[in-house]
């Protein structure tokens, strides 16, 4: 398959070369885009040495079985509609195209029925979102989910290289804010994004709008409170669920361990350097909420693997099957 990727120099573009390697995706030409300012720079797909090629409309025009974009929303709205109209299937990290109706936002485990027959942009959620939804749903299914209020520990990768560089900086006596409204080192900073005029943060909205669209429930009640965390790579969460009918905590339980990419912890719990480079969702210290229609449970998850590059790529392979590519 021809594949291209946008933003190949950056912490998810260098994640994107690396799944596409792990989940041996056969491909036959590859291009990796970036600025001027990366352009020229050399990344190994396997032990293939490329160049970075710049980014600009006529590297879109030809066609690609698909085009991965972890470049931010600015450069998506101008670049994906061009990859988009040569018929490349055009996979994109950004928020730009998840609030739009006629865009599926996807994580194949859950909606991944939505790529059978189609073409054009498929959003990727965001990183919090992915982890989240991938044990809600299987939740939902058994008991339906009608509340869910989540507290967030977001690692500074979430904020890309400068965020990590920023930590790092502080930990070295650095007083500098950097790209934080605070000090990030040894503190931790209940705003992620701009507030809106809701009194909630985009990071929260987006995990609001996000979770409805993703489990088809546009009535469903979503609390968020997203907080930075110094924290290099792996989020947490801390998650409230109500539900329609009873759980059985055992049956919960086991069908959480059955599920696709979600790890279940029985009697210990997972922290984000016990990630190493997982692809999974982590559950932990399940238990029952205010009643027995209420779970909590602890949330771990790689922010740059699972919660962008690994989904990516996985939406990618769940297309090329659906359309007889593999």
């Amino acid at each position: 398959m021809k594949i291209a990727i946008v933003g190949a120099t950056g912490e998810v573009g260098r994640m994107m070369l690396n799944c596409l390697a792990e989940f041996n995706v056969p491909v036959t030409e590859l291009d990796l885009l970036a600025s001027p300012r990366s352009a020229g720079s050399v990344l190994y797909f396997g032990d293939r040495a490329i160049t970075v090629k710049i980014l600009d409309e006529d590297s879109l025009r030809r066609p690609f079985d698909y085009v991965l974009f972890s470049a931010g929303a600015g450069v998506a709205l101008n670049y994906a509609p061009i990859a988009a109209a040569a018929g490349s299937v055009v996979i994109d990290n950004s928020s730009a195209f998840r609030r739009e109706k006629e865009i599926p936002l996807v994580v194949p485990e859950i909606n991944g029925s939505l790529l059978s027959g189609y073409t054009g942009i498929i959003a990727n959620p965001n990183c919090t979102t992915i982890q989240m939804v991938l044990p809600l749903a299987v939740l939902d299914r058994l008991y339906g989910l009608r509340k869910v209020v989540v507290s967030t520990y977001q690692s500074v990768s979430g904020s890309g290289h400068k965020g990590i560089v920023t930590m790092e900086n502080q930990r070295t006596g650095e007083t500098d804010i950097g790209i934080y409204p605070e000090l990030i080192d040894l503190n931790v900073i209940p705003q992620i994004g701009a507030f809106q005029d809701s009194g909630y943060s985009q990071e929260e909205e987006k995990i609001h709008f996000e979770t409805r669209k993703i489990l088809d429930q546009p009535d469903l009640e979503v609390c968020a409170t997203c907080v930075r965390v110094p924290v290099i790579f792996g989020h947490s969460e801390s998650i409230y669920a109500e539900f329609a009918q009873p759980v059985d905590l055992a049956e919960a339980a086991a069908a959480l361990a059955q599920s696709e990419s979600i790890v279940y912890e029985e009697n210990t719990y997972i922290t984000p350097r016990g990630l190493g480079q997982s692809n999974d969702s982590h559950v932990c210290r399940l238990r029952y909420g205010t009643g027995p229609n209420s779970i909590c449970f602890w949330n771990v998850g790689h922010n740059v693997r699972l919660g962008a590059a690994t989904n990516a790529v996985r939406i990618l392979l769940r297309h090329a099957k659906s359309a007889g590519r593999i």
